[in-house]
């Protein structure tokens, strides 16, 4: 019998140095972890945590033995994408002054108002939080480009944060200051970074099929079938409704994707074959994949956490995300013969540039290429 896994690693969460347990949701599981003396849950990241000071490991292996596996791999490791950026700065930077605070309320009504999504709301308005906090040594009016160039400098560079987390601050504290603070800072010289040219992940054929047959729970295996039959983001999968499922059109409609757009993608008979048994066995009600409370909608580190079993249980070594599993589809489309300008519209794409990043790593172009080498 596989036993489940319970990653644990350390982070910050409220200002405090805690622990986190990270599990495909189980009830026999969660019995356990509310053993463990201080052991909170943050409904925020949907984990279970314990503050640093009050973690006992050999606690941990007597509770959960026979029950799951601990991976403790990551455990000394401060692991960027499972530490949100605002919550390492909380050690390093002073809280917002009081006035502030108002102010980014106002930006989020703002926001709201323009009808942006809760996701890009979020992003930016944690952005522009902690690009005040760096800079609350000076009046908000007197705030300029110089601030933003050391705040890069010294908070973004020496943290070594992502090309696109700068580029969000640059979003946010643009609109901030054009729409609700109106001051002197020049808008139009807030420069973002150049732009990283990166080649998409894409794994092959054959490594896509052990990765969808690695799982024996058919909702695990449907949830990655999907994104993969698809081409969908991680989110889009999990806003999914039973209704969007349009078996006789052969299509599934994809509501409020990036940009708030709506689009619709075909089917086939064999994924809506794949569908209908899973909706008939689970019988979903609010959203086509729920977590173990009905009407609640399964959680992101629960899809991930799936994916990780899958990938351990075939053996592959390379980093797969789920948004691989969508790049594989583009790539694999395109070795197909299908026109760039339907997976253009297959995968949501505003701009056609973002979809011919595919044309870089298909299998199919490449190959004609004949090395110079050759003919020596």
């Amino acid at each position: 019998m596989l036993l489940p896994e319970i990653t644990i690693t350390k982070g910050s969460h409220r200002e405090r140095d805690v622990v986190f347990l990270e599990f495909i949701k189980n009830e026999e599981l969660i019995e356990i972890v509310r053993q463990i003396p201080g052991r909170m849950w943050s409904a925020s990241r949907r984990l279970w945590y314990v503050p640093e000071d009050k973690f006992d490991k050999f606690l941990m292996f007597k509770l959960f033995k026979g029950k799951a596996w601990l991976d403790f791999s990551r455990f000394e490791v401060e692991v960027k994408d499972k530490v949100k950026v605002e919550d390492t700065a909380r050690v390093r930077l002073p809280e917002l002054p009081p006035e502030l605070v108002s102010k980014t309320d106002e930006f989020k009504r703002w926001l709201e108002h323009r009808r942006y999504s809760a996701q890009t709301i979020k992003t930016y308005v944690e952005a522009l939080i902690i690009f005040l906090r760096f800079t609350s040594h000076k009046q908000v009016m007197d705030i300029n480009n110089g601030d933003m160039v050391v705040f890069v400098n010294e908070y973004i560079i020496a943290n070594k944060l992502s090309f696109s987390y700068q580029n969000q601050v640059v979003n946010a504290v643009k609109l901030f200051f054009r729409e609700i603070v109106k001051s002197s800072i020049v808008i139009e010289e807030l420069n973002r970074p150049r732009r990283e040219h990166k080649l998409p992940n894409v794994i092959s054929k054959e490594e896509v099929k052990a990765i969808l047959e690695a799982h024996s729970n058919i909702k695990h295996k449907v949830m990655l079938s999907l994104i993969y039959a698809c081409g969908l983001r991680r989110s889009e999968l999990l806003n999914i409704k039973p209704a969007d499922v349009d078996s006789k059109r052969h299509l599934l409609i994809i509501r409020n994707a990036k940009g708030n757009k709506d689009r619709v993608v075909p089917i086939s008979d064999k994924t809506i074959e794949m569908l209908n048994e899973y909706i008939r066995l689970f019988k979903p009600k609010v959203w086509l994949f729920e977590g173990s409370v009905s009407g609640e909608k399964y959680s992101e580190q629960s899809l991930q956490c799936v994916l990780k079993q899958a990938i351990e249980k075939c053996n592959i070594t390379k980093p797969v995300t789920l948004h691989w599993l969508r790049h594989s589809y583009a790539t694999h489309l395109l070795e197909s013969g299908t026109d760039l300008r339907y997976i253009q519209e297959l995968l949501g794409h505003k701009s056609s540039r973002t979809t011919e990043i595919y044309t870089h790593v298909t299998e199919k172009s490449l190959q004609k290429i004949k090395s110079p080498f050759d003919d020596l």
